[in-house]
């Protein structure tokens, strides 16, 4: 028998080195190393940080031996290590921080197990079989709680556990200026919280060697991320960003780890147990677009070679940069130039919960004491509670459908309804039936198919434009005027552009979702990627979006006046938005430039509290986007490759002349 402290000088030696008995204390995910003519049937790698009595070293598991041990080997395991070799380490890596074990680290040896030449001898030993006499360490950790989070210096290493409310959808982007076979880093979001703080951990985490966890991240789960790297953005919240060797854990993947009996674990095991899942439900969310840090406050550009925070490329770029994207991979980018039309698109009603639907109702409705009010929101209710198998009379039937034609009109409707309240008197019994009569015209028109094509493409929303979705009859002209503007100088300047980008609005994966349990399978599959056995699809008419019920579909014209293209706008109107955690909110006038520069509509609604916070409609912020005209504008988009023909451009951020920075 050996000890670390000792190999060091037995590098280099033509004897083979004693056996060791050692801990593992961190591990690494697995690298793939393959390269075209490269002849070896497994180039896979895999580092360990491994400790005795004397200290701790790397070892490194080789080729063949990966698929074979290398989800034996766990933080805790004590091996038996025979016929292993020792080489001088490599320096040019990323290793784990492991002051918190006060033990001296030796860095100039690796120790090497290979399938052969010599073939390793690995042998792991039972817990129950460990003497207290070797001295092995025991695992120790480095758990963070949030209220200390920004204190931690940046780059710092810790270990976090929290409750998951909120989990984004998975993403790729290109890997930087990395040379090997992996092209593509996959990585999604989550925010845990620990109750510490009323701000949640928001996390980063990359795919690594743990594939079944990392797809199974879904809210309301405890979530423990070790060796998590701080992040830290001028004018910005902490971030937690995973490293090669973060080991990621959730409910069901708890048991046997070393991690249990830490007593911050421990103390944040005894705080879940005074949560009430119905209230914590509430603060869920799953997928959407989501992007953090934030793009900043000024956009600050360089004299000397152009370079910026977020790339800005010529307009004419554009078509390339979205030709070129893959599947799921996410670019942010920069473009010049001005907003030449705004259009609100309503989202179709099925993506609404039931509980916006009939607040939808009543806000639009006449008085209280208005009969059909009551009736429409007696017939959600009815719909909801009544059970499947009670069949309804065919006069029934034909009653309940003309409410619900009712209902969604005068939804989409609302602003010519509000005009009426606003003047003294509700809808006549001839308005009511003339919009009936709407009602039926809309089942069958042109629009309404092409609509419906969209919707079974993903896509929310009408394909045209100006044209107000749901809108037909004489009303449409006076309703499309309030739901969308146009500079004065866009006919004409749009007949000299040479490309008009149209990549398709907002997609249901554009959207947030509120988690529910007996949703989770479907939510799961439609946040990941593609799984790799094919399954029926399920239907999404039981999702619901946490607070989005349209967005403004935004043209657009490139500085060259040659390119143009619409990107959408989801403003954040909730507090219970995801994308809301860490927005500067400094108040602002709801102008749509205001909007447009701040992401939010002021001031923030707050899903838990019982008052309702009035927001200005779309029609009164389309009121005011006149100031954008020959506006110079600098607009931040975030595009996404969603499958198939599906591509989301979203623009984020606008910066006036003013708000830039040369440097």
């Amino acid at each position: 028998m050996t000890l670390l402290c000792d190999l060091e000088s037995s590098l280099g030696c033509m004897f083979r080195p004693l056996p060791l008995i050692v801990r593992v204390i961190h591990k690494s995910r697995l690298r793939y190393y393959g390269k075209p003519g490269l002849k070896i049937n497994y180039p896979y790698q895999a580092y360990f940080e491994v400790a005795d009595q004397s200290g701790t070293m790397s070892l490194v598991l080789w080729n063949e031996l990966c698929p074979e041990w290398y989800q034996r080997l766990n933080v805790g395991t004590v091996l038996y290590l025979q016929n292993y070799t020792l080489k001088q380490s490599y320096q040019n890596r990323s290793r784990p921080h492991i002051d918190n074990h006060r033990m001296k680290s030796f860095h100039s040896v690796e120790i090497c197990l290979n399938p052969r030449n010599p073939t390793a001898v690995l042998t792991v030993v039972p817990a129950k079989s460990v003497p207290p006499q070797w001295g092995l360490p025991e695992v120790s950790y480095q758990f963070t709680v949030r209220s200390e989070l920004e204190s931690l210096a940046s780059n710092s290493a810790c270990d976090v556990i929290g409750l998951v409310t909120f989990v984004s959808r998975v993403e790729r982007i290109k890997c930087k200026g990395n040379t090997g076979p992996e092209k593509y880093w996959t990585y999604r979001w989550v925010h845990a919280v620990d109750g510490t703080s009323n701000i949640p951990f928001i996390l980063e985490i990359f795919a690594s060697s743990q594939p079944e966890i990392f797809n199974g991240i879904y809210p309301m789960t405890y979530l423990v991320c070790t060796q998590m790297r701080k992040c830290q953005e001028p004018d910005s919240l902490p971030y937690l960003t995973s490293s090669c060797e973060t080991q990621i854990f959730t409910t069901g993947y708890h048991k046997g780890q070393p991690y249990v009996s830490d007593p911050r674990v421990k103390s944040f095991i005894q705080w879940t147990k005074t949560l009430k899942d119905s209230v914590m439900l509430k603060k869920t969310a799953v997928g959407g677009h989501y992007c953090f840090p934030h793009a900043p406050l000024i956009f600050t550009q360089s004299v000397a070679d152009g370079s910026a925070q977020v790339p800005l490329v010529a307009a004419n770029d554009l078509k390339s940069e979205l030709e070129g994207l893959h599947y799921r991979e996410h670019k942010r980018l920069a473009i010049q130039g001005q907003v030449m039309a705004v259009q609100y698109v309503t989202l179709p009603e099925e993506t609404l919960s039931d509980q916006q639907m009939v607040q939808s109702v009543v806000a639009v409705s006449d008085p209280p004491s208005d009969q059909r009010t009551v009736e429409v929101t007696q017939m959600l209710i009815n719909r909801e509670t009544a059970p499947s198998s009670v069949q309804s009379s065919p006069s029934r039937r034909k009653r309940k459908q003309a409410k619900k034609r009712v209902m969604k009109r005068r939804y989409i409707t609302r602003a010519r309804v509000q005009e009426k309240r606003e003047a003294g008197h509700g809808l006549t019994e001839e308005e009511l039936s003339e919009e009936e009569s709407d009602s039926e015209t809309e089942e069958v028109g042109p629009l309404e198919k092409r609509t419906d094509q969209s919707r079974a493409s993903g896509q929310l929303g009408p394909p045209g434009f100006p044209q107000s979705e749901g809108a037909t009859g004489e009303g449409s002209v006076a309703d499309c005027d309030r739901t969308s503007w146009e500079s004065s100088s866009w006919p004409k300047q749009r007949q000299e552009v040479l490309e008009y980008l149209h990549p398709g609005g907002v997609c249901s994966e554009s959207l947030s979702q509120r988690f529910r349990f007996d949703d989770k399978t479907l939510l799961l599959q439609q946040s990941n990627l593609h799984a790799a056995r094919w399954t029926p699809e399920q239907t999404t008419d039981t999702l619901s979006s946490v607070t989005c019920q349209g967005y403004y579909k935004i043209t657009i014209l490139g500085i060259n006046q040659q390119m143009a293209i619409d990107a959408a706008f989801v403003p954040v109107m909730s507090s219970g938005d995801p994308r809301s955690l860490g927005l500067t909110q400094d108040p602002h006038d709801n102008t749509l430039l205001s909007c447009l520069s701040a992401g939010f509509i002021c001031p923030l609604a707050d899903p838990l509290s019982q008052s309702e916070v009035a927001l200005p409609e779309p029609e009164e912020i389309l009121a005011t986007a006149e100031e954008l005209k020959d506006t110079h504008l600098v607009c931040i988009l975030d595009l996404c490759h969603l499958g198939g023909e599906k591509v989301e451009v979203i623009i984020t951020k606008v910066y006036r002349m003013t708000d830039i920075a040369l440097v």
